[in-house]
């Protein structure tokens, strides 16, 4: 809690900000200091786009409404990108630099010069060329600047009551894929239809990486026993295959963040 007092104290230096807030673990709790720091002087901005799924942008407008924050949401086509189709090992970094370089003439519009976003400093032990975007255009990243870890968000917001203390951690969509392969937009529904219906059969933190028509299914070692369940694994399987996949694999090293990282 020191940490969050030191958040807190950060976000009273500002007269106002903007947060990039896309409904999760990270940006949540940011959004809710601000909120607490600031009152009415705080704006959540969040992107509508194929390489997020509707239930995360649902969850996004119900904490805004439940906690009377303004939220202002825009439309992010990511395929409007050159290069991002291709899915280069940069392609966070082409994606991300349109991002918040679009949150912050809207930022800017409102009257607020200061855009925060939620890094933590675990997001330092990965490949994140995103990172490069958000420090090229200023955006400040108050969470990693006071020093927490992706369990201490956890461990306060469970503190404050928020209700994403336990949910599982996502990245969007085109994360799914193997560097190189073009992404579609049919691509991305059927990655996020299939994570859908996992979730649906109560798995919690998982993914579904798309390498052609195969489907890796990276599940946390606790969960891999239960999928090898005979009746449910084949009910996946069907699943699967009726979304458009033609092979269903279970990776058997399970959960990692940045798997599709490990070839680079």
């Amino acid at each position: 809690m020191n940490k969050y007092q030191a958040l807190l104290d950060y976000f009273h230096t500002l007269g106002s900000v903007a947060v990039a807030f896309s409904g999760g673990v990270d940006s949540t709790l940011l959004l809710y200091a601000a909120k607490e720091a600031l009152h009415d002087k705080v704006l959540a901005i969040t992107a509508a786009s194929a390489s997020f799924p509707e239930r995360e942008h649902n969850e996004a407008v119900d904490f805004c409404k439940a906690h009377q924050i303004q939220q202002e949401i825009f439309s992010h086509d990511e395929f409007s990108i050159e290069g991002f189709a291709k899915n280069p090992p940069d392609r966070c970094y082409l994606c991300k630099r349109k991002l918040l370089g679009d949150m912050l003439q809207i930022a800017n519009a409102h009257g607020i010069t200061t855009l925060v976003e939620g890094s933590n400093v675990d997001d330092d032990g990965d490949y994140r060329p995103g990172r490069k975007a958000v420090q090229e255009l200023g955006v400040a990243s108050p969470l990693r600047l006071c020093g927490f870890t992706k369990q201490e968000i956890r461990t306060v917001s469970k503190q404050l009551g928020l209700p994403t203390y336990e949910k599982p951690s996502f990245a969007c969509l085109a994360s799914r894929f193997v560097y190189g392969e073009t992404i579609t937009p049919e691509k991305l529904h059927m990655v996020g239809l299939a994570e859908s219906f996992l979730l649906s059969l109560g798995f919690h933190q998982l993914r579904v990486r798309m390498h052609g028509t195969l489907a890796r299914i990276e599940l946390t070692p606790d969960e891999m026993e239960r999928m090898l369940d005979s009746s449910l694994r084949v009910s996946v399987d069907k699943k699967l295959k009726e979304i458009g996949f033609s092979y269903v694999s279970l990776d058997l090293l399970g959960y990692r963040i940045g798997s599709m990282n490990e070839v680079l």
